[in-house]
């Protein structure tokens, strides 16, 4: 990538889905060392956008770069990517440091043969992620943070200069939010990172975000999370009234109708 250019660069993007616009319009610059988090309800086009980014998904109009390069599906090493927290099957064969060398030698067609180099490199990603414990036993019996932790290896194998993280926090205790919260927050910042976050909840991340973008019934709106977190202009977004409350430490959105247009109710807790 040349010196000077964004490691994301997304311009009048738009994508549609079964006849549905999910966004359209989008602009987003995300330059190095930069934490964007990107909210919304379900159905709002969040994990898409990653998708998009990922060259998964086509655009109906606007482009996408990514380091420099035009998306495409062949991918980009130089991306890391962290995938929703799901469970691994308790009979899952793989033990915790075979995880994370996937993100080092799993690229590799045929066989993996170790480099050298590889095995020292698994080493430190596995101290980094704090597996150190666990990196032995197999997988599908460890706990949901646990097996975070290792998918946060796998994705930082490379060095990654953009790093795409899709609730990565689901189902996971707070001490185990603020665990990975802290690694991809050293990630940005030792390696000048930028990273596109997508959560549901901002309480755990509102610490280390520098702007928002959130996504709403085919509109968005981009700022930092003073300008974004507020009623008015989540009840511009939405078209409809949305309340920003404080409670103690955190700040809670109310009202805000889910995108199928049903009467069901989402909130965002937001540690101020």
């Amino acid at each position: 990538m040349k010196p000077g250019t964004p490691p994301l660069r997304i311009a009048s993007a738009a994508l549609q889905r079964g006849g549905r616009e999910l966004w359209s319009g989008l602009d987003l610059v995300l330059p190095p060392g930069e934490l964007v988090a990107v909210l919304g309800p379900s159905g709002a086009g969040k994990t898409t956008l990653l998708r998009a980014i990922l060259g998964l998904e086509r655009l109906s109009s606007g482009t996408i770069e990514a380091l420099g390069e035009p998306v495409s599906r062949a991918g980009n090493r130089r991306i890391g990517y962290i995938p929703q927290q799901r469970p691994l099957p308790r009979d899952t064969s793989l033990r915790g440091r075979d995880v994370v060398a996937l993100g080092v030698d799993g690229h590799r067609f045929g066989i993996p043969v170790p480099r050298r180099g590889d095995r020292a490199r698994i080493e430190a990603l596995i101290d980094a992620v704090g597996a150190r414990a666990f990196a032995d036993r197999p997988v599908g019996m460890l706990s949901g943070g646990e097996q975070q932790r290792l998918r946060v290896g796998q994705a930082l194998a490379d060095d990654p200069e953009l790093l795409l993280c899709d609730e990565p926090l689901t189902s996971l205790d707070l001490a185990n939010q603020q665990a990975v919260v802290s690694l991809i927050d050293r990630h940005r910042r030792e390696r000048d990172a930028a990273v596109l976050l997508v959560t549901h909840d901002i309480n755990p991340v509102l610490g280390i975000v520098d702007r928002i973008l959130y996504l709403a019934g085919g509109r968005f709106t981009l700022g930092t999370p003073d300008e974004v977190l507020n009623s008015q202009t989540l009840t511009e977004l939405y078209g409809a009234p949305v309340f920003v409350l404080r409670a103690g430490d955190r700040l809670v959105v109310v009202g805000a109708p889910d995108a199928d247009a049903t009467h069901h109710h989402h909130e965002h807790e937001a540690q101020a």
